[in-house]
């Protein structure tokens, strides 16, 4: 089986083409052609010698997400069903002739445009609001599948891009649970020899993975970190979130504290509003005490509808929430979750097929 090459970095391009008796110098334009020009096909990377472009066609391959379907919201929304390649599968493959699926999800805005990517198909989790966890954990992906849904993204959009594009890795799976990859496909999607995103607009979202936190902390090039809190005690989150069990409030917000802020930076704490659950005035301020000494803001998620025994707070209880933090000078944001009438909202990404209007990708 030819080995893939997304996902491989710099230095291991280098090394490839090293084994290929080709001077190091050829894994730098290689890694150039595919992920800052953006060439998918073998015969358009015409920086390399038209022989060794043959035999690469030949020994590897440029294997992407391959788009099975679009759905489109009301709102510009497109949420893509993707099949992967199960060649390099890193755990237990699927049966046979069902390739995993998985969602990216692209919002298009005034300026810019964001895009959500998917860690691993499923999520071992099990948040109790989220449609994702009610898939489980179907496997990991690879680096190149992750950088490859940002790829396929950019060039299902590039006649229409913004000048600015968001990352955030907030779509099926916990990033810090697939750590490895997740980074080796940040590394490049950070690099400015890479895919040149900035860190300033790369966030990876965990559920409050505690030992995740703490390498992530430790690393040279890193995105942006957002906590999902979601609860305002042990007891309350222990309910929606059985990881808080593992890595209870008192070793997350440590974690946070110790957390080594760039000075540009502040944490992100994401806290879904759960009608008649986690959402009163009490809620608030115990939230304000939890996130005291800490630079930090908050965003506000009410609870997007799917088949799941919650509610979404009503638009008074939101306000009130907003107005006990904000008196606090704790940065408060309400974030309507785009994309809900296509299942590509926050917590609503589990496979579903049927919703919003699709189309069927040919090619």
């Amino acid at each position: 089986m030819p080995q893939d090459l997304l996902g491989k970095s710099l230095d291991e391009l280098r090394e490839l083409l090293a084994q290929m008796t080709e001077p190091a110098f050829r894994g730098a334009q290689l890694y150039h052609a595919l992920y800052a020009e953006r060439r998918f096909d073998f015969s358009q990377i015409t920086n390399l010698p038209a022989a060794l472009r043959e035999r690469l066609a030949r020994e590897t391959r440029i294997a992407l997400p391959q788009v099975r379907k679009h759905y489109h919201s009301t709102d510009g929304t497109v949420r893509y069903l993707l099949a992967l390649d199960e060649a390099d599968a890193p755990l237990a493959a699927p049966a046979v002739g069902k390739p995993t699926t998985i969602e990216t999800v692209f919002m298009p805005e005034e300026g810019r445009q964001t895009i959500c990517i998917s860690t691993q198909a499923g999520c071992a989790v099990d948040c109790h609001f989220c449609l994702t966890a009610t898939l489980g954990l179907i496997r990991n992906l690879t680096a190149g599948e992750i950088i490859g849904q940002v790829l396929v993204a950019l060039a299902e959009n590039c006649t229409a891009l913004k000048p600015q594009t968001n990352v955030v890795l907030m779509g099926q799976g916990e990033p810090l649970l697939n750590y490895d990859a997740v980074m080796a496909a940040l590394r490049i999607l950070l690099d400015p020899n890479g895919v040149a995103h900035s860190p300033k607009h790369v966030t990876l979202s965990t559920s409050g993975i505690v030992p995740g936190i703490e390498r992530l902390s430790t690393e040279k090039v890193r995105p942006k970190l957002a906590v999902s809190l979601n609860a305002s005690s042990d007891e309350q989150r222990n309910v929606i979130m059985p990881i808080n069990k593992k890595y209870p409030l008192e070793k997350l917000l440590g974690a946070c504290h110790r957390y080594p802020l760039r000075p540009w930076e502040k944490l992100t704490f994401e806290y879904v509003l759960l009608g008649g659950f986690n959402d009163t005035p009490e809620d608030a301020r115990r939230v304000v005490k939890l996130l005291n000494g800490l630079r930090c803001k908050v965003n506000l998620i009410p609870w997007n509808p799917g088949e799941l025994p919650y509610a979404p707070p009503d638009a008074q209880r939101i306000e009130e929430f907003r107005r006990i933090l904000t008196e606090k000078d704790l940065p408060v944001f309400v974030r309507y979750s785009r994309g809900q009438d296509i299942m590509a909202a926050c917590g609503q990404l589990a496979l579903i097929e049927s919703a919003g209007t699709s189309t069927v990708q040919t090619t």
